[in-house]
């Protein structure tokens, strides 16, 4: 039976840019390939994934009653999504991402909120059954953060497992929301935004996990890029391989994917993580050889080819 999967987060409509190379202060340069737009926000990347890799996903988010926000309902819709929980706000655009690519797949990607940073408290509260009858739930930081603390409290008051992926990473976040956090998945510039310990080393891990208890939250799961996934989790921890990527191409929904395929395949009381972690290696691994961001998340089926 699939799991039921809850995510509060954002939906975006991704603007990808791609340069031959940054430019400078004061630089004009030529685009050499037309830039081009897509779904996506973290929020609805991770409910991408999560629903292609196995589970059934229910979204709790809000766009804006435009032409964007049509599109990012119908996507999710499509999916196979249950979005009766994303509020279509008139008071509001969608939220917009500005995605500059590389040619070497690298990615810098400038967020502007719009009705994602209007999901309320009280959005939160009238999705409380659905919060309470979910396996998982899952929240990022491209809303703000008082309705995730909200969802939190409902969650852990109900046993749901709750995952945290700190992105983008904020220094001031609330000290009454990491001990309602049961997993935190920052990446390697997140954990050192949030822990002053940079991310390089074994040592290093070991340090932002303690960091990270010391907040509160027990468990942590680094993504390291092409170095694998670190995980500190009931008192055990180790590195899991990336799968090799001979040719990236874009970057831009890898932690998204991993983190959906994780959830998806993950147990509640997290005693499949190792093989959660590695089915999520694989599917990120197909996610960074396509280009853009949720139309890059694979299906169960090409994963399975990666694993066998």
């Amino acid at each position: 039976m699939a799991k039921h999967i809850t995510v509060l987060g954002s939906l975006n409509l991704d603007i990808h840019i791609p340069l031959e190379h940054m430019p400078v202060q004061g630089e004009t340069i030529a685009l050499s390939k037309a830039s081009s737009q897509a779904a996506g926000g973290k929020g609805a990347n991770q409910a991408v994934a999560a629903q292609r890799l196995g589970a059934q996903v229910h979204f709790i988010g809000a766009t804006g009653a435009d032409a964007a926000g049509e599109m990012l309902r119908d996507k999710c819709k499509a999916e196979g999504i249950d979005i009766d929980m994303v509020k279509v706000l008139r008071n509001a655009n969608t939220g917009e991402a500005f995605i500059v690519l590389e040619p070497d797949g690298h990615n810098t990607i400038m967020v502007e909120g719009g009705a994602n940073k209007q999901v309320s408290k009280l959005a939160v509260r009238e999705a409380t059954e659905q919060i309470k009858n979910t396996d998982i739930l899952i929240a990022q930081l491209e809303t703000n953060v008082e309705p995730i603390v909200e969802a939190f409290k409902i969650a852990k008051a109900a046993g749901v497992l709750t995952i945290l992926n700190p992105a983008p990473a904020s220094t001031d976040l609330p000290a009454e929301l990491w001990p309602l956090v049961d997993v935190v998945t920052p990446n390697e510039t997140e954990a050192w935004r949030l822990t002053g310990h940079k991310a390089e080393n074994r040592a290093d891990y070991d340090a932002v996990a303690a960091a990270f208890a010391k907040k509160g939250v027990k468990n942590t799961i680094i993504t390291l890029g092409e170095k694998g996934v670190y995980y500190n989790v009931a008192g055990q921890s180790d590195v899991v391989k990336a799968h090799k990527v001979e040719h990236p191409v874009d970057t831009t929904a890898a932690g998204d994917t991993f983190i959906g395929a994780m959830a998806a395949q993950l147990e509640p009381d997290l005693s499949n993580l190792t093989a959660a972690i590695q089915f999520a290696n694989a599917a990120s691994s197909l996610t960074v050889q396509r280009a853009g961001a949720m139309d890059s998340i694979p299906m169960k089926a090409e994963v399975g080819t990666v694993l066998d």
